[in-house]
């Protein structure tokens, strides 16, 4: 299996999503084919540590019930 490659746009919303303490799960559930170690890289700043959190989540990602 191919990993998903990260972009900037892609690692803001990790980034937000992780100070919100959303799990690694749902943030691999919204982008299909991403593992958990890319997510890491992105938190550690081995991967866009440059790129700052986005915004805001986007409207079509996993919330909680």
């Amino acid at each position: 299996m191919h990993d998903l490659k990260v972009t900037p746009a892609m690692a803001s919303v990790i980034k937000l999503a992780r100070s919100q303490r959303i799990p690694y799960s749902w943030i691999t559930g919204y982008y299909t084919g991403l593992n958990f170690g890319r997510i890491a890289d992105v938190m550690k700043g081995r991967l866009h540590p440059k790129v700052p959190p986005a915004p805001a989540l986007p409207t079509d990602f996993p919330k909680s019930v």
